[in-house]
């Protein structure tokens, strides 16, 4: 792997594979009554988040102490970033106080890049902006894995706001890269201008394409980034892009419904299919711990696993 993880096309199909196996014999550990390895003791992580966030910041500090890492959390409210600091200024703080490795969200498309040419030690993109987030497209992936088996030949269809979801992007690649076919669905005006370029197909017809897929991932639409009316009303979203029961129902009977979060239950997903046994929700939550330990683990150079899952 790179020193650093800043964006799903960063990962070759080997990088890939490596991280969700290693995220496999990990997993072994949350099944033990002490669930820590000493691997990366005496290492520091800092996660430096400029952006409010539950679960990925809590996921990577739990994926950082199970390998017993010292953790150092950076909340840009009531720091020095809030009196002007610039990015650069924190980097170099951070640098002079020997970070291993600096997991960073910010609003700015590219940050996590600009980071990574500041500090010795290794960057993960948590989130840049509408750009990417590469960590959430692993762990789902390998939520996938584990229910389906290979990706190879799977058909993955994302539906939403793929144009302010950087979990789109960070899915389109990588499952492209593991061999899934991915299919958008989306009304016209919450689709990039450049979705041609991305390895995928792109449908307006929920409907259609439902009952060949494999995987349904629902995004949630994101009012918070929104300047404009990107659809009419709520009720006419959910009635074209929504999934409800009765969609559901038009599903092959091994496929599965996956969601980042946080969700508008009501909206794109209906509370009983998000409550239901095709739904892979709360699960996403717990292999997005075991997926992060991964990554970390391996950018941080970790001995040999074998003896340790023992």
């Amino acid at each position: 792997m790179k020193r650093h993880l800043l964006s799903a096309a960063d990962l070759s199909r080997d990088d890939a594979l490596l991280i969700l196996d290693t995220a496999d014999e990990l997993a072994k550990i949350s099944e033990r009554s002490i669930k820590k390895l000493p691997t990366l003791r005496g290492r520091t992580v800092v996660n430096l988040f400029f952006e409010d966030s539950t679960r990925t910041r809590i996921s990577f500090e739990a994926a950082a102490k199970r390998l017993s890492a010292d953790v150092i959390n950076f909340s840009a409210k009531g720091s020095s970033v809030s009196k002007g600091e610039s990015l650069k200024d924190t980097a170099l703080t951070l640098e002079a106080m020997g970070a291993d490795a600096v997991v960073i969200r910010h609003g700015a498309s590219g940050a996590p890049h600009r980071l990574a040419t500041w500090v010795r030690g290794s960057v993960v993109n948590a989130g840049d902006g509408t750009h990417e987030h590469p960590t959430q497209a692993l762990l789902d992936a390998f939520t996938m894995r584990r229910r389906l088996g290979p990706l190879d030949g799977r058909k993955v269809t994302i539906v939403g706001d793929i144009l302010h979801s950087r979990v789109a992007r960070s899915n389109v690649l990588l499952l492209a890269t593991l061999g899934a076919e991915v299919t958008l669905v989306a009304p016209p005006t919450l689709l990039p201008v450049t979705v041609d370029s991305w390895p995928c197909e792109v449908s307006y017809d929920l409907d259609a394409v439902l009952p060949k897929s494999d995987v349904v991932m629902m995004l949630r639409v994101q009012r918070e980034r929104m300047n404009a009316a990107f659809f009419p009303t709520e009720r006419e979203y959910s009635r074209r892009y929504g999934l409800d029961r009765d969609r559901v129902a038009k599903l092959h009977d091994d496929a599965i419904v996956m969601h980042p979060g946080p969700m508008n239950r009501g909206m794109e997903i209906a509370a009983e299919v998000a409550d239901s046994p095709r739904s892979t929700i709360v699960e996403q939550v717990a292999n997005g711990v075991t997926t992060r330990m991964a990554v970390l683990y391996l950018l941080l150079g970790g001995a040999d696993l074998g003896g340790e899952i023992q």
